[in-house]
């Protein structure tokens, strides 16, 4: 019997098996070097042109075959969906699955700009969604689950539109918990909304509002980003649409409520809602949502995920309507390939029943008991190449070579940065080389590779191997730049493999014909289902794959733990409040000190609509509360006035308004504290220190001999800093000699963070100094995408501290603090920081203009473009000599580049030219 495309859930909960998981979210990871063949690999020596001669590398190998043992099904298994559903009303027969029917009350031009990009109807699932009970009404919450790939996402556009279109002064927050999310759904929003304008459909409407009079572009829909390291500061009056990761979101929640402005916010969507679970951010979904809950005016809050389970929790804590669909458009066929066979994923418990048959009776030759049981549909042939003799790997190389060479795309994910870049060279092996691409391809996968070496942390060695055969990898230790450009090559097909780790699987939507994972394990750990099922759900693209493919490569020593993930139900989403007592210290610290709950009584009913309350013992909550009250009066971040209601101190505002931990707060309070009393002007180590994170950066590891060697090079400045902080050179050399730091009391904990603090400052001063991220993390042992997340953490981290600062009266410090800030983006001196304004001008480039002449935004504004391309030539990180042929290819490019700076410059000087002017008539 074929199951209902959805299901409105009542309020009953369900209790499922727990299942332990492994997070990707605050996973501490070491830096890993390239095992086994990569290793192997020489670097290749520069040539004379930037990619056209493909380097010297190992000799090339063959894929194994892979070959069919009975006839395969037609069409997707029965463990996929295509049989559960046969088929998709269109809305030639179902009228209101088009978003033009009056039901949905969504204006043309919205209704066209969907059209316009690739959305002609939707599915019946969205259609019985949002036509809830007082869902398209914005008067009832909403908690969704579907599938990934099943349209989760237009659900809530279609929301979120439809009430800030009906509302000039209405705002709406989505809420994405990463980076590269924020970014991709600002770019499809603004899309969404082009040419809208909302004065056609306020027309008639009264407008007393003084705000939307003074706005020049009152009539269009504005969707802004808000996210840790970029500048744009979150206020609330300069958006309509806020796309924001959880940090900024919370912040930007309490700002609105103690100014009052919240009453304009109309819709919160909280996507990847299953993150409500992480140990390491999930709490603050909880926090923010909770305030939501409290506030007098109804804010509709629609959360979504591909990944939950007891759905009914979440839908009795938002006190709103759940609906869940298992329906996915692009159908997946879901494989397991073990010891070189390749077996349905239905199959898999009878063939680890049957393992263990074999096993309990000791037979030497166990394949021909196993295949008479559960028969493989094919097989793949061992490799008579020693490099791919683990049949594992030669698995994923047979695999993902036929997918490539069927033109399809695969996407294969490593449980490391190190067997990203191992995978990616041995199945680059296996492909065509680049003269025997087709030429289109040829000529795309150059200029990928001259996109690559002209960014400032030149071509990655490995990349330079395996891009021209159409195999990229994407993982933390490439910079944001490198990962954009590989990721946008494999979606437009440039590449035909991607190899990354799985924390791609979260954090940004790449699809792929075939998905295929190189074992189940990140790092050490088998991965828990959620993150499973995300991986898998990569497989199938929209309107270009008729079926999705996954692959499971196991080990022999894996099968029953991984035959057992495979099956394993999702894990029960609960509150992470309660797992650390600092948590629910800052639930109560923010409520305070933004006014929205002061007395017991309201702390308690603030407490008592949070998701915590739903699953813990209310004696157990109410002990939490009341120490951590006690607390936090002990910190002096809240003081009891005359009518036993609570009031926030100083201290404790200034924590609030920069969106730190009670914890972290007290350590920062202390070490500003000590920076003011003798605060080491002369040099730039203090600064640089004070505005370093002090929450930990993915596990950072000291590398003492370079911390010792940067200590040796110090002048009197730097050597009266580290005094100052407590850093001794004694024990700097313990650590180098195989010491180690004891971090069992708190003092010892606070000096352990000071010097990892100021390791990560000596990494600070170099890229302030002009040194190239890739300089700096050769120095530094590092991978250079850490020392990049590095620069954009400490930004956002800079933006905290400055709030600090002038909650403090600290104004002189905060001015500081903003300094460094900008010359940490600009990766420049504080000559160069002008220039670094311009688009495409950063640190180096800046320096080559400066030198060049060019020292004002004037001067570049004035240029011709054409004078501009000699210079960016200067400023490549790599001098390229081209034969006469492509000289005129490369120059042109240079030339777009130029025009675009040129473009940015003019409107600078302009905005200067306009200040100057405004400053005069004053």
């Amino acid at each position: 019997m074929s199951k209902p495309l959805g299901v409105w859930h009542e309020t009953t909960l369900h209790q499922q098996t727990i299942y332990q998981t492994t997070t990707v979210v605050g996973l501490k990871r070491n830096i890993d070097d390239v095992h086994g063949a990569a290793s192997a690999v020489p670097a290749p020596k520069q040539t004379s042109r930037p990619s056209f001669i493909a380097p010297r590398g190992p000799p090339r190998l063959t894929a194994s075959t892979i070959k069919c043992t009975r006839d395969a099904p037609l069409g997707p298994s029965e463990y996929s969906q295509r049989k559960e559903f046969a088929s998709t009303p269109r809305c030639t027969q179902d009228a209101s699955l088009s978003l033009s029917h009056p039901v949905y009350g969504l204006p043309r031009q919205l209704v066209a700009n969907f059209s316009k990009l690739g959305i002609q109807s939707i599915y019946p699932w969205q259609k019985h969604c949002l036509l809830g009970p007082g869902i398209l009404k914005g008067e009832k919450n909403l908690v969704y689950s579907a599938p990934t790939g099943g349209g989760k996402s237009l659900v809530a556009d279609v929301l979120m539109l439809k009430q800030v279109l009906a509302d000039r002064d209405a705002k709406a927050m989505l809420v994405l918990p990463y980076v590269a999310l924020v970014q991709e759904k600002v770019r499809w929003l603004r899309n969404m909304v082009e040419g809208i304008s909302r004065e056609a459909l306020g027309q008639g409407l009264k407008d007393d509002n003084k705000t939307w009079a003074r706005r020049s572009d009152r009539d269009t829909v504005r969707v802004v980003g808000f996210f840790g390291g970029s500048k744009v500061k979150p206020t609330w009056h300069d958006f309509d649409i806020g796309i924001c990761t959880i940090e900024k979101a919370n912040a930007l929640v309490n700002a609105a409520i103690d100014d009052c402005s919240i009453t304009r916010l109309k819709i919160v969507v909280l996507d990847e809602l299953h993150m409500i679970d992480d140990d390491y951010r999930g709490y603050l979904l909880e926090l923010m949502a909770t305030k939501l809950l409290c506030l007098s005016q109804p804010v509709q809050v629609v959360g979504m995920s591909a990944t939950l389970t007891n759905i009914n929790l979440l839908k009795t804590w938002l006190q709103g309507h759940s609906y869940e669909t298992h329906y996915r458009p692009i159908p997946i066929e879901e494989h397991l390939v073990y010891d070189g066979k390749i077996f349905p994923a239905d199959t898999t418990t009878q063939l680890l029943r049957a393992a263990n048959e074999q096993l309990k009776s000791g037979l030497q030759n166990t394949q021909s008991q196993t295949q008479s049981q559960v028969l493989p549909v094919r097989v793949v042939e061992p490799s008579a190449h020693k490099e791919y003799k683990d049949p594992v790997l030669n698995a994923v190389v047979a695999l993902a070579t036929e997918t490539a060479r069927s033109g399809y795309g695969a996407l294969v994910f490593a449980g490391s940065r190190a067997g990203c870049e191992s995978d990616a060279l041995l199945i680059s092996r296996a492909m065509p080389t680049l003269n025997e691409a087709d030429p289109v391809i040829q000529e795309k996968r150059l200029d990928l590779l001259g996109d690559l070496r002209s960014l400032a942390t030149g071509l990655d060695r490995i990349l330079e191997q395996t891009v021209p055969c159409g195999v990229g990898f994407h993982h933390a230790g490439l910079t944001t730049e490198e990962r954009d450009l590989i990721a946008y090559a494999y979606d437009a097909g440039v590449l035909k493999i991607c190899v990354a780790t799985a924390s791609l699987a979260a954090g940004i939507n790449l699809p792929a014909r075939r998905v295929i994972l190189h074992n189940a394990r990140m790092g050490r750990d088998l991965v828990g289902p959620s993150l499973l099922r995300q991986m898998r759900g990569r497989a199938g693209r929209k309107g270009k794959d008729e079926v999705g493919e996954t692959y499971l490569c196991c080990q022999r020593k894996d099968l029953e733990s991984v035959v057992d993930l495979m099956h394993a139900d999702l894990p029960q989403i609960s509150s992470c409040l309660i797992s650390d007592k600092r948590r629910v210290q800052r639930a109560i610290l923010e409520v305070i000190a933004i006014r929205l709950a002061t007395s017991r009584e309201s702390l308690d009913e603030y407490i008592s609509k949070t998701m915590l309350s739903y699953s813990a013992e209310s004696d157990s909550i109410q002990e939490n509360v009341r120490a951590s009250l006690e607390d936090l009066q002990y910190m002096g971040f809240v003081t009891v006035d005359n009518f036993s209601n609570y009031q926030v101190t100083r201290l404790g505002k200034a924590i609030v308004a920069s969106a730190f931990d009670p914890e972290d707060g007290v350590f920062i309070h202390n070490e500003m504290k000590r920076a003011l009393q003798a605060f080491v002007m002369d040099g730039e180590m203090h600064v640089l220190y004070n505005f370093t994170p002090v929450y930990d950066l993915g596990g950072t590891q000291i590398n003492w001999r370079v911390f010792w060697n940067e200590m040796e090079q110090f002048d009197e400045s730097g050597l009266r800093v580290m005094s100052l902080l407590g850093l001794k050179p004694t024990q700097i050399s313990k650590m180098l000699h195989g010491g180690s730091l004891r971090e069992t009391t708190p003092e010892e904990k606070d000096i352990s963070r000071r010097y990892h603090r100021f390791y990560l400052a000596l990494q600070l001063r170099d890229l302030c100094n002009e040194m190239p991220i890739h300089r700096v993390a050769q120095k530094y042992d590092t991978p250079r995408g850490s020392v990049q997340n590095l620069a954009q953490t400490c930004q956002g981290f800079a933006a905290g501290m400055i709030k600090f600062c002038e909650h403090m009266g600290w104004s002189a410090m905060g001015a500081a603090l903003d300094h460094f800030s900008d010359r940490l983006k600009a990766g420049a001196r504080a000559d160069l920081l002008a220039l670094a304004k311009i688009t495409f001008v950063k640190s180096r480039t800046a320096r080559v203009f400066w030198d060049n002449g060019f020292k004002t935004v004037a001067a570049v504004a004035n240029a011709d473009p054409r004078e501009l391309v000699p210079v960016l030539m200067q400023a490549q990180p790599t001098k390229i000599r081209l034969e006469a042929k492509d000289e005129k290819r490369y120059e042109d490019k240079l030339f777009a580049k130029a025009k675009v700076i040129s473009e940015s410059a003019n409107r600078l000087w302009q905005l200067e030219m306009q200040q100057e002017h405004d400053f005069d008539e004053e």
